[in-house]
């Protein structure tokens, strides 16, 4: 199971123990606050830190393709599962994320984005739903068909290729820490 979040909290401490977390991807290259730390070394989780650049409305610099490659390659890797994405408002970075995630579960482009909107709010951004659109998934494609996240017929998309078939969603995320 994967589930995405915004920064947890000490309050959101007991209701994350109840989800057996084994892993914590963490999207923002702060250090991480001591309480979250102590969370995780209490819990045995496996925590990750990709310090991926927040992307604001003047910003033209996209997330670059190489930390969405490391955070897809963590959460492909079901041995990783149950595992949490979060961000600082789970919004921007998470959803650039999740829906690049989104994509490997052959969802079609325009509910990936939408997905992310619902999130943003009015605060979306036009150059993460670009990078949801334009990431390459060849990147992570081996390790998705080796955890199942695509069946092991179904071909690598091109760059000219749009990937809109529906599959079952294989793995379903969203929950919103409190």
């Amino acid at each position: 199971m994967v589930y995405r979040s915004s920064f947890p909290k000490p309050e959101n401490f007991p209701y994350l123990k109840k989800l057996g977390l084994k892993t914590i991807l963490t999207l923002v290259s702060e250090p991480y606050p001591e309480p979250n730390a102590q969370f995780i070394l209490e819990n045995g989780i496996v925590h990750y830190q990709i310090g991926m650049p927040g992307n604001k409305e003047n910003c033209i610099t996209p997330v670059p393709d190489e930390k969405i490659t490391a955070a897809l390659n963590i959460i492909l890797d079901r041995r990783n599962h149950p595992l949490l994405i979060h961000c600082n408002k789970g919004k921007h970075r998470t959803g650039t994320v999740v829906g690049c995630l989104r994509r490997f579960q052959a969802w079609s482009l325009a509910s990936a984005q939408e997905e992310y909107r619902r999130f943003a709010g009015s605060k979306s951004r036009p150059h993460d739903l670009w990078k949801i659109e334009t990431y390459g998934l060849q990147a992570c494609w081996d390790i998705a068909r080796e955890n199942g996240w695509v069946p092991p017929t179904m071909p690598v998309e091109t760059e000219d290729e749009d990937v809109d078939n529906p599959l079952s969603i294989i793995c379903p995320a969203a929950i919103k820490a409190q």
